[in-house]
């Protein structure tokens, strides 16, 4: 039997679009499928054909298959699902070996042992000297960032001129299409460095103090949502917290109590997949919601049930949003849910909800259908109030527009807006009946407040009633024009 690829490609890319979360931004599909373009143009240059390229872009394909279940050791756990699944696509034992070993040797510091390692090597890290590096750094810092490797963006700028400055191609060709870029970008993030290193230790201690600051107002919001809303009350939330509320309602067991031990298991999970700094802050932020629980008197603030659910509920989102935007969380259920991801073929959100589901349907048997009701408004109330805190503070929207008066509207955009513009080559056309006609055009695409959307439609359509003109919410921007500007 033969090696099917394109079927082996077809499963895992699949596998790695459906159940990567969406914060893994770097470690993904797309970085999967430019590490097989890299291979394979690099294996053209070193004029590797037949099974050797076969072997080596199917070890591109798996080797970081592992950041589906952990980011710690990965390769090791590519290499595993290599020999789970390819047996399935014609591969032998022998060439699975192979594969392995190429994997194995991307393993930083890389130590490739032939030369198909070296090529595997060399397309892994291609983007470094490559027009993208720039691009791809950002999606590796935001992922980065998620799992606690860094925190600041000067600590990213640190560990990447030192990578670079370490690293070196295998292959004739990677160095001498790659090698130039790359000190270029190591030369610039060299007199960027020095130009910010006195300002690097007074940035960390502010985003220490900021996301303690955080932490601590979470901690007491979400305390106070449970002791003068909820608990009182007899309502329930959702995820581990609600499950916690249910347990104590129904056993009275010590709240604080049962909190924090329904959240250790899922924190000591979140050290192995997430990272240390967030299990860390995660533990500390579930020891300090057990004290205020603790410390904080029951006391029914009112017993209206709707306003109980809403209030109590919006409280409780604004508590764990905070200590979200700290880096950390209250409620375990999304670790939860990733890790019963890699046992089940259902996503994230049917787990969270089927988990959900179940917590509320006790709690109608437990305590009675009306409250369980309330409390699945309390559930709702809290998400809206956490996506608010963690997503829409800033308030900024994108917007992207496709005129052919493309040069009238950058005018207007700057001038009159006072914002800045992103320009993109595209072609605009392709209209049904008319498919043949089309014309080269500027797509034109800014940030701005999304109270400043209505006055921009105002001022595009004025040049040009035929502009496409479409927006999406971004959930967080900064730099460049942006941060002279007042927050909305």
């Amino acid at each position: 039997m033969t090696m099917q690829y394109e079927q082996a490609y077809s499963f895992l890319i699949t596998k790695l679009e459906k159940e990567l979360p969406s914060w893994v931004t770097y470690h993904n599909a797309g970085h999967t499928k430019s590490v097989i373009a890299s291979a394979e143009y690099l294996a053209n240059a070193e004029n590797i054909t037949g099974e050797d390229l076969m072997l080596l872009k199917t070890a591109a394909l798996f080797h970081d298959a592992g950041f589906l279940e952990n980011h710690n050791k990965h390769e090791e756990i590519s290499c595993k699902l290599a020999k789970k699944y390819l047996p399935d696509f014609g591969y032998s034992t022998a060439q699975i070996d192979t594969i392995c070993k190429l994997i194995m040797g991307t393993k930083l510091p890389q130590t490739p042992t032939s030369e198909l390692g070296k090529l595997l090597c060399d397309a892994d890290l291609f983007y470094l000297g490559t027009e993208t590096y720039e691009a791809t750094a950002e999606r590796m810092f935001a992922e980065f960032k998620k799992t606690g490797f860094v925190k600041t963006k000067a600590e990213w700028m640190i560990k990447q001129a030192d990578f670079l400055s370490t690293h070196t191609y295998f292959t004739k060709t990677a160095k001498h299409e790659g090698e130039p870029h790359k000190q270029k970008v190591l030369q610039e993030l060299k007199a960027s460095l020095k130009s910010t290193a006195t300002h690097t230790h007074k940035s960390s201690l502010s985003e220490n103090i900021q996301d303690a600051v955080f932490m601590l107002a979470g901690v007491f919001i979400a305390s106070f949502a449970l002791k003068e809303f909820l608990v009182p009350n007899h309502f329930f939330d959702g995820g581990i917290t609600g499950a916690s509320l249910l347990v104590h309602e129904v056993y009275h067991f010590n709240l604080a109590i049962v909190i924090i031990l329904f959240n250790l298991p899922l924190i000591a999970i979140s050290y192995f997949s997430v990272g240390k700094k967030f299990a860390l802050k995660t533990f500390i932020s579930v020891i300090l919601l057990g004290v205020c629980l603790v410390l904080v008197p029951d006391y029914a603030l009112t017993s209206d049930k709707l306003l109980i659910a809403i209030f109590g509920g919006v409280f409780l989102g604004i508590g764990i949003g905070l200590v979200m935007r700290a880096g950390a969380a209250l409620d375990g259920i999304e670790v939860l849910a990733l890790y019963t991801l890699k046992k089940t073929s259902f996503t994230i959100t049917e787990i969270i909800l089927g988990i959900n589901i179940l917590i509320f349907s006790i709690a109608a048997i437990e305590v009675g259908v009306e409250n369980a009701l309330y409390s699945i408004l309390t559930y709702f109330a809290a998400t809206r109030s956490i996506d608010y805190v963690v997503e829409g503070l800033q308030a900024y929207t994108g917007v992207t527009i496709i005129s052919a008066e493309s040069e009238a509207i950058k005018y207007e955009i700057v001038n009159k807006l006072g914002r800045g513009i992103t320009v993109y080559k595209g072609e605009r056309g392709f209209l049904p009946g008319n498919f043949e006609v089309s014309a080269d055009c500027d797509i034109i695409f800014t940030v701005i407040t999304r109270l400043e959307l209505r006055k921009l439609n105002n001022l595009v359509y004025d040049v040009d009633p035929k502009a496409f003109v479409f927006a999406n919410t971004i959930k967080e921007a900064s730099g460049g024009i942006i941060k002279r500007r007042h927050k909305h």
